[in-house]
């Protein structure tokens, strides 16, 4: 799964992209007057169980060395891949890709340094150059471009109001190179209300605050170290960012600024020291001697990934949806919880070599049934999910079956692993009678279900459910080895999963063989009345992104209904270019901003719909 966050009902699941994007729901609109009043009606069709045997002997080959962990873009998704299109072929199921069984889209899929990239400093006794990954290194979702002129020293970059801190108060950074501290002060950490540090710490906060304030380019130091901490810079591309956060940014080791501090009378601990005992912004210009000359140059390395689509007929051209992504991190460079392994394959057992052998088990319980169901059922392999949802968005948005006949989405991600007998199943709000079906459909499997209304969450689901197609999510639970090259197959427990299986097909086979197709229900947030944050940072907006790459700004796959950029006229299809003054690149530009707002805000937001400029306000309100 990729890096956000996931609402589950009691679960949860903290990644890279903000919380904002994904809310739990727990209300839905109409549902009394919209479920099915007679009981499920048992299908016709006797299924064969899932094979455990089988089950496990996929999630094996998929996890093998020589998948590579499955990397978008690597020889191993490809492999992967062509395990998928034969077991398809071999049980007869049709090709409904755009290309056979294949529909392919390109992926931005990691970033290389290339030539080019220099950081020479002009001081008083001369020019000297820092070498790159010795002094100094550029952050991968730095923009590509070309910086020079006089430096200023702000602090630790921060702009935070709701704290009266400020270290560009005071201090004019126009078109200036812009030096800043990692990390956030320690006065930050005292009575407040996070586990761990506030966002403000975040690199990419950092760039976007001092873009925001005219920056012509952003260095980062590590200041203080701790006790036995080395001066390390960040290996480039292991930080997750943007695609480009609109300016040079970079990474210079303490020593190599040392120069800088002593020709302004002060060093940079006494400076850091400063802001720490005074708790006050302590940002100043460097004497006018002092100029950088910066140039990055960094290509973002593409791919061509596949989606892989096969095809179930039945007697008419509804269809039911079955779903897994099938790729995962590779060797962890963008995703890994487990930081000094990168480099190394990350095997994906789980996630989601669970849900894929899952819907390979899928195929072979349903191929029988070819032609005889009343819908047909479509098997979806979708590659690019941990890149941000890419290949499902790639299917809505160029859909290889009329997606108006789809009546419904089924998607596994990460099943290999049963605590307690528990599955955990969102989206039983999205669709008429869902949570009648799923307990019909369990009465024999007798798995313990927790349900969970919403059906917006991390995974591709969320894709179907922009277009008004009910979905079902179906997810074991996290465990300590989740983005990790422990999540080994020998670690999943094919027997809970081949009942999670079970349970899939039995819901799938009810689906088909209803009367009525269900009806789609929209899910709405209900804000809670308590004081203070809840359960998320900030005010709330209620957009939800297209995970699509767009040149600038965010585009709408949705807007929740009753929320603030509802009441506000926006929609699915706008994107979003301007917020409270700032510009918005991108889905971290939106995100800073939001942040820096507060609850009662009436904002000013900019929106391209049908190519054209759209101003609106919008009122913030409190985040449930």
């Amino acid at each position: 799964m990729p890096e956000r966050t996931i609402s589950l009902g009691l679960t949860s699941r903290t990644r890279f992209l903000p919380s904002a994007v994904f809310q739990r729901a727990v209300a839905i609109t109409a549902l009394c007057l919209a479920l099915v009043s007679a009981a499920p009606v048992a299908p016709a069709q006797k299924l064969v169980p899932a094979d455990p045997a089988r089950y496990i002997h996929d999630i094996q080959s998929l996890t093998t060395l020589q998948m590579e962990g499955r990397g978008n873009g690597s020889q191993g998704l490809t492999r992967a891949e062509k395990i998928l299109v034969a077991r398809h072929k071999s049980l007869g199921l049709e090709p409904k890709g755009s290309q056979g069984y294949l529909q392919p889209f390109s992926v931005i899929t990691g970033a290389e340094l290339k030539a080019g990239n220099h950081l020479t400093v002009e001081e008083k006794n001369g020019k000297s150059a820092l070498a790159i990954n010795q002094d100094y290194v550029p952050f991968s979702f730095s923009s590509s471009s070309e910086a020079n002129g006089a430096v200023v020293f702000a602090g630790y970059g921060i702009t935070a109001p709701e704290r009266k801190y400020d270290d560009y108060e005071n201090l004019d950074a126009k078109d200036k190179i812009v030096v800043v501290l990692r990390r956030e002060p320690e006065s930050f950490a005292k009575g407040g209300d996070n586990a761990g540090p506030s966002t403000h710490a975040q690199l990419i906060t950092k760039a976007i605050n001092a873009r925001n304030h005219g920056a012509h380019a952003l260095i980062i130091l590590n200041g203080k170290l701790g006790d036995g901490e080395e001066d390390l810079l960040t290996q480039f591309g292991s930080a997750s960012g943007p695609e480009d956060v609109g300016i040079p940014f970079v990474q210079v080791k303490n020593h190599a600024a040392d120069g800088w501090f002593a020709a302004a009378g002060k060093s940079l601990a006494d400076a850091q020291k400063q802001i720490e005992s005074t708790g006050k912004a302590g940002s100043f210009a460097f004497p006018a001697g002092l100029h950088i000359n910066l140039a990055t140059n960094i290509d973002k390395k593409r791919a061509v990934v596949n989606n892989v689509l096969a095809y179930l007929p039945g007697k008419s051209d509804e269809y039911v949806i079955l779903g897994a992504h099938y790729d995962h991190l590779g060797s962890g460079e963008y995703g890994s919880l487990a930081p000094s392994q990168i480099g190394q394959f990350h095997p994906g057992a789980d996630d989601n070599g669970s849900g894929t052998a899952g819907l390979l088990e899928l195929a072979h319980i349903l191929a029988p049934l070819k032609g005889q169901l009343p819908r047909g059922i479509l098997f979806a392999s979708f590659a690019g999910e941990e890149l941000g949802l890419r290949g499902s968005a790639e299917w809505v948005k160029e859909p290889t079956l009329p997606i108006d006949k789809a009546v419904a989405m089924l998607n596994m991600d990460m099943i290999g692993r049963i605590q307690k007998d528990t599955i955990y199943i969102g989206g039983i709000g999205t669709g008429t009678g869902f949570q009648q079906t799923l307990e019909a459909a369990n009465a024999g499997i007798k798995l313990k279900a927790e349900y969970s209304q919403s059906g917006y969450s991390s995974s591709d689901h969320t894709s179907f459910l922009v277009k008004r197609i009910p979905v079902l999510f179906f997810f074991s639970g996290l465990h300590s080895d989740y983005h990790k090259p422990s999540d080994t197959w020998e670690k999943i427990e094919p027997d809970q999963a081949a009942r999670v299986v079970n349970l899939v097909a039995e819901v799938a086979l009810r689906l088909d063989e209803a009367p009525q197709r269900p009806g789609f229900l929209t899910v709405a947030e209900e804000h809670s009345a308590r004081g203070g944050s809840g359960g998320g940072y900030g005010p709330y907006f209620g957009s939800i992104p297209d995970f699509g790459q767009v040149e600038t700004g965010v585009r709408f796959s949705d807007v929740r209904p009753r929320s603030p950029a509802d009441k506000a006229g926006l929609k699915a299809g706008d994107t979003l270019i301007e917020f409270r003054g700032q510009p918005i690149k991108n889905l971290y530009d939106f995100t800073d901003a939001l942040r820096r707002s507060k609850v009662g805000d009436v904002v000013d937001v900019t929106v391209l719909r049908d190519g054209k400029p759209l101003k609106v306000q919008a009122k913030l309100e409190q985040r449930k």
